[in-house]
């Protein structure tokens, strides 16, 4: 079953600027070789459900090494079919606008 997972994971006692936390974490995710879409909120990762979760528990692994509070939000949708959704759902809004979206 193919997975698109959106999350986003910090460190609530490390202050205000968390960049640094969050860029251990993105090295994690492209290092996995999992499609991927980073977005001001948070990382949308697309595979199947256990390579998913490994992601996330590695990110989560890692940041616990050095903060002792973790704010982790995820959300999933989980769909028997083709990969390709972190594409194909963006390009099939913009057909049906008949033009370009920001992204």
């Amino acid at each position: 079953m193919s997975v698109l997972l959106e999350f986003s994971m910090s460190p609530l006692d490390k202050g205000v600027s968390l960049s640094t936390y969050v860029a251990r974490s993105l090295d994690i995710i492209d290092g996995s070789g999992l499609p991927y879409r980073l977005n001001p909120m948070g990382t949308v990762i697309e595979g199947e459900w256990d390579e998913c979760i490994k992601v996330v528990t590695a990110c989560y692994e890692r940041m616990a090494r050095d903060c002792k509070r973790i704010s982790c939000s995820i959300k999933i949708d989980a769909r028997e079919g083709p990969a390709g959704r972190l594409e194909s759902k963006i390009t099939s809004l913009q057909e049906k606008l008949g033009r370009p979206l920001k992204q």
